[in-house]
């Protein structure tokens, strides 16, 4: 997908200035307890290097962070600032660490988390308690009876420092400018529908009790509605993501236009922390540069921190963006996602509980394709049990999904009928 190797460029591609020499990982405290490594891949199978077990040490001069591998896995390790974060990328590994691992840190890290961030690649992300620099960043293989392990070794500094070391970097990285988006010719009569299973990989969005992950949650009603579209033969149908891979924000939005997207859905599941109450049901969102309420508005900021969880630099992005920020006045564009959302909305309530208040707006970074109709739809709330299991039936999504299919075929039923379909 066109998509991730321009992403594989900009993630794998990147230079580190730190030095990568083979020392002593004496000293390194706050051991996790390590869990067991994975069993033999079978034969015909592919086998990933397995992480075992995580160690933090130091103070808030110099902290040392160690994971243990059953083998050696090679690495770049550069830092990125608002928030201040150390990102060490690496080829695809297993994470085996307790649930726990990441939520505490200790002297210069204030914790961490870990996943794939695209196939073939996964990704750690420290955030820092303030500017730190990069002394040491190296991996060294099993030896004397102790595992393969990934160092880095972090100094506190000052932002100058820190923003200069950024800007050397990226001097030194020898990555492709990514092309201008060109929206290519109508040409196949079907509508093409995006369908974007939100966060992935590193991003795991929220969680419902037992660790289910909002993630794993929206992709199997993705693929649901994808099956759903594709068979009645009236549509086009691509995701933006078909595993658990991390895609950017701004490149769901560039996907979608590259590829004359008629209408895109991106798919989400909320929850609520218990001191802010009790909500269910689910809500469908349309872009506003005002939100439609306070919850929204939180919302639409929560979803809209992805990239930073998972370490993208967001000081990277084009120009093309603060020109989506412009195109967004386009009245059709608009009219053409409320209408859907109203679509969606008459559809759902069928099968599905409903939010107190179906339809809202919000700044969604994700829904600012100024010529393709977006909405994001939030299935319930993971924090209330009753929907939680309505979200992880397969007979609940199976009706819900064709419920939208529904709504997409009310959207599309007029241009189907008439003149053709608006690319």
């Amino acid at each position: 997908m066109a998509v991730r190797a321009i992403f594989l460029a900009a993630v794998l591609g990147v230079a580190s200035s730190a030095a990568f020499s083979v020392i002593s990982a004496a000293g390194a405290a706050e051991s996790v307890a390590a869990q067991p490594l994975a069993p033999p891949a079978e034969a015909g199978t592919v086998s990933f290097p397995t992480a075992s077990a995580v160690r933090i040490g130091g103070d808030d001069k110099q902290t040392r962070f160690v994971m243990d591998f059953d083998r050696k896995v090679d690495l770049a390790a550069f830092t990125l600032a608002n928030p201040y974060r150390v990102v060490v990328d690496m080829p695809q590994v297993t994470f085996h660490l307790p649930q726990n691992a990441g939520e505490k840190g200790r002297g210069l890290v204030k914790g961490f988390r870990y996943g794939l961030i695209m196939p073939g690649g996964s990704r750690i992300v420290l955030d820092a308690k303030g500017p730190v620099k990069i002394e040491k960043a190296f991996s060294m293989p099993a030896a004397e009876g102790q595992p393969a392990r990934l160092v880095l070794d972090l100094v506190a500094t000052d932002r100058e420092s820190f923003l200069r070391t950024i800007a050397l970097e990226k001097r030194g990285a020898h990555t492709s400018k990514r092309a201008p988006v060109t929206v290519k010719p109508y040409v196949d009569p079907l509508p093409m529908v995006i369908i974007d299973p939100g966060h992935g990989g590193i991003d795991n969005g929220t969680h419902g009790a037992g660790d289910i992950s909002e993630k794993d949650i929206v992709l199997a009603f993705a693929k649901d509605l994808q099956a759903k579209l594709e068979a009645s033969g009236k549509y086009r149908v691509m995701m933006t993501r078909s595993d658990d891979s991390f895609i950017p924000l701004t490149e769901r939005v560039r996907f979608a236009r590259s590829h004359s997207a008629s209408l895109f859905i991106s798919i989400h599941a909320d929850a609520l922390p218990k001191r802010e109450g009790q909500a269910e049901g689910a809500t469908v969102y349309t872009l506003s540069e005002h939100a439609s309420d306070a919850e929204a508005a939180k919302l639409a900021d929560d979803e809209n921190k992805a990239d930073v969880i998972a370490g993208v630099d967001l000081s990277a992005e084009p120009d093309d963006v603060a020109n989506i920020l412009v195109d967004l006045a386009q009245r059709e564009t608009k009219t053409f996602s409320l209408q859907f959302a109203k679509a969606a909305v008459h559809d759902l309530k069928a099968v599905a509980r409903l939010h107190k208040r179906p339809m809202k707006s919000a700044g969604f970074v994700v829904l600012k394709a100024p010529d393709v109709p977006s909405v994001l739809v939030e299935l319930g709330y993971m924090s209330d049990k009753d929907d939680l299991s309505h979200l992880t039936s397969d007979a609940w999504r199976q009706r819900t999904a064709g419920a939208l299919a529904q709504a997409v075929d009310a959207f599309f039923g007029p241009r189907l009928a008439g003149a053709g379909p608006r690319p």
